[in-house]
């Protein structure tokens, strides 16, 4: 049995460092917050998971929010832009399954995945993970081992290529489940 509940989150935004000057809450997704606000700089996820995005539309670099406090995320994660967009990751219960496949339109080498990997390399000797479907549950990517680099977040669906994605030449090299950590 799977489910997914789409209830849990919340996350407020602040123009300003340390929760200050004008704030945006948000509870489910968000695809243009330049409407909200000129500018973000912190932020308080309340309950819940949600990717954030340095583009609108939810494109370009994505970053993983937890429940927590980030009074600086800019300098804690690296970030180099504003946030521009949000999505609420819905909790899901149940197994987790996905098949990454080494070339584009899954083709090449393929292996089913239904716990984290934190080296594609080491544990099913690929080298490159260019397309995935995701048939259960939720996951992030990392473009290095141990969960490192840049990230993306999929749900479940095919993903024919990330290159079309707009992730033309990264590599996926660890992967890990979403689970009930938020």
């Amino acid at each position: 049995m799977t489910t997914t509940d789409m209830s849990m989150g919340k996350i407020t935004f602040y123009e300003e460092k340390n929760f200050q000057g004008r704030s945006y809450e948000c509870m489910s997704d968000c695809s243009d917050m330049t409407s909200y606000l000129s500018r973000c700089q912190s932020c308080r996820v309340e309950s819940g998971c949600f990717m954030v995005y340095d583009r609108t539309n939810y494109m370009g670099n994505q970053y993983f929010m937890k429940r927590g406090e980030y009074s600086d995320y800019q300098n804690m994660m690296g970030m180099r832009d504003c946030i521009r967009s949000c999505r609420m990751i819905p909790m899901h219960r149940g197994q987790f399954r996905m098949k990454v496949y080494e070339r584009e339109n899954f083709g090449g080498q393929s292996h089913e995945m239904m716990e984290d990997c934190d080296n594609i390399m080491d544990r099913y000797r690929m080298n490159d993970c260019q397309s995935c479907n995701v048939m259960d549950g939720h996951w992030l990517m990392y473009e290095q081992p141990q969960y490192r680099g840049k990230q993306m977040y999929m749900r479940p669906g095919e993903y024919r290529s990330f290159r079309d994605m707009g992730m033309s030449g990264m590599r996926f090299m660890s992967m890990r489940r979403i689970t009930d950590m938020c």
